[in-house]
């Protein structure tokens, strides 16, 4: 029993003992802030102290890149992937339950799709019409019916879906991937993000951010246009001789300030930045050069059809990318019908059919293109929006936001091919049967590839952080998606 002689401390004492309590925490905090500590996973970078060192993971991978579709906007899953007879009859009645909206004018009437489906394959996946390509490589593909995830709001969900929280500010999953086992390619950063030339989508830059992680797992943007590599090369003409004296010089100037600042890392990623730079100058233009594919390559990934030329550009520089060692590539949809070109609030026929007609022969393209090279095995393809749409009638022919339940694709990688997991209610609405959150799809993602997602951390203001969080989400492995 405590008395209270037992209870009265010295000042000594007191931090004496805050030592290995509060005290060590914020001590850990101020330490880090200041580039003085950093995490043991950290501190490994590699051959030589590069970061980007090519490195093995916990576990043995199945898969050694990965490819990401990014889908922005919610493609709906009852017109596309998810055939929902019940929903066709009953079109026009009201919904049984109350449905939770995201915007006004939903009427909280079932909404049948305009789109025919039918079977495809061996495996008999149903596809909508409207995706005549991807349902041709159904045998190739891992279906997944029952995704769900926790915001309905467009930045909030992209959020989760590239970072695994709803807030900003935190790693993508590529920049993970990249701190956990850098590239194959020490000619080209380890992330690289294919965009539409014309502009952003939702959120712009934030979704390939490196947030806390060392900046040099940030997403590096490629242009599918003109000159792929930004700013590689000078504005105005400049002699080999004289470039190479600048960035000598330039070479000089940080290596003295670093021997100055030796722990801060944004300088030394800055540097390797710039050396990484110098050596793309040899190796991405040509490497980019889509002129070198064959004709019939070209006319595969719809390069020779308007509709489909800009988005199949960036799928063949994929398929290059991963092909040279490229940990992982990111692809953004066309910017048409609108920066968020599957958010089908009205004119769902028409927009829906149009937004398919620029990525559905391109994204099949990928996949055949990969098998066909005997690249399949080793890289993930992943086709995703970040959340799905609603079975009722939001005005006259529009589907409001719905994160009860979307669909993804997977490819590739070690996933099952020519399968179907999970199911949905009779409308579409919500997951209802072998459920699968985002959190598990990163873990599970993140094993193909040889990374324990329970293991995977970094630590930040003073606490271990993760992609999943496991402890928090509940993430798992979902071994039925895996062959």
């Amino acid at each position: 029993m405590w008395n209270n002689a037992d209870m009265r401390l010295s000042r000594r004492q007191l931090l004496n003992s805050l030592g290995g309590g509060f005290g060590t925490l914020a001590l850990a905090g101020v330490l880090e802030h200041a580039g003085l500590l950093t995490s043991a996973r950290a501190s490994d970078s590699g051959e030589n102290g590069n970061p980007l060192a090519p490195r093995q993971g916990h576990l043995p991978a199945k898969a050694k890149a990965i490819i990401q579709l990014c889908q922005n906007g919610g493609p709906s899953q009852m017109d596309l992937f998810d055939h929902k007879p019940e929903l066709s009859q009953r079109s026009g009645q009201p919904h049984p339950e109350q449905v939770e909206v995201f915007q006004l004018g939903n009427k909280n009437l079932l909404l049948g799709t305009p789109f025919q489906f039918a079977r495809y394959g061996q495996c008999g996946m149903e596809f909508s019409e409207i995706i005549p390509h991807l349902a041709s490589v159904t045998d190739d593909l891992c279906l997944v019916r029952s995704m769900f995830t926790e915001n309905n709001n467009h930045p909030f969900a992209l959020n989760m879906l590239q970072t695994g929280k709803t807030f900003s500010g935190r790693p993508a999953l590529g920049s993970w991937i990249g701190y956990a086992l850098g590239t194959e390619n020490q000619d080209l950063p380890c992330y690289i993000v294919l965009r539409d030339p014309a502009g952003y989508n939702t959120s712009g830059k934030m979704v390939w951010s490196n947030g806390w992680l060392p900046p040099v797992y940030q997403g590096t943007e490629f242009g599918s246009s003109a000159t792929p590599v930004l700013h590689l090369n000078p504005s105005r003409q400049v002699s080999r001789e004289s470039q190479t004296r600048s960035r000598q010089f330039l070479q000089e100037l940080n290596a003295a300030h670093l021997e100055l600042h030796p722990h801060e890392s944004e300088l030394e990623a800055r540097i390797q930045n710039f050396e990484l730079a110098a050596r793309m100058q040899l190796t991405a233009t040509n490497l980019l050069d889509l002129s070198q594919e064959t004709e019939a390559t070209r006319k595969l990934y719809g390069l020779d059809n308007p509709a489909t030329a800009g988005y199949g550009t960036r799928c063949l520089m994929a398929r290059r990318l991963v092909e040279s060692g490229v940990r992982f590539v990111q692809i953004f949809p066309p910017l048409d019908p609108s920066f968020q070109p599957w958010d089908n609030h009205s004119n769902l026929k028409n927009d829906l059919r149009k937004i398919c007609g620029h990525v559905d022969q391109p994204s099949a393209a990928l996949i055949t293109d990969l098998k066909r090279r005997g690249l399949l095995d080793d890289v993930i393809v992943l086709w995703t929006g970040e959340f799905g749409r609603l079975p009722i009638t939001e005005g006259a022919d529009g589907r409001d936001h719905n994160r009860h339940a979307f669909s993804s694709l997977l490819a590739g990688g070690g996933f099952k091919t020519g399968h179907v997991h999970g199911a949905t209610d009779e409308f579409g609405y919500k997951s209802v049967e072998n459920r699968v959150s985002v959190p598990d799809l990163h873990a599970t993602i993140l094993h193909q590839l040889g990374i324990d997602h329970k293991k995977l951390s970094f630590t930040h203001n003073g606490r271990p952080e993760r992609l999943t969080d496991p402890e928090v989400t509940g993430a798992r492995v979902v071994e039925e998606l895996l062959s």
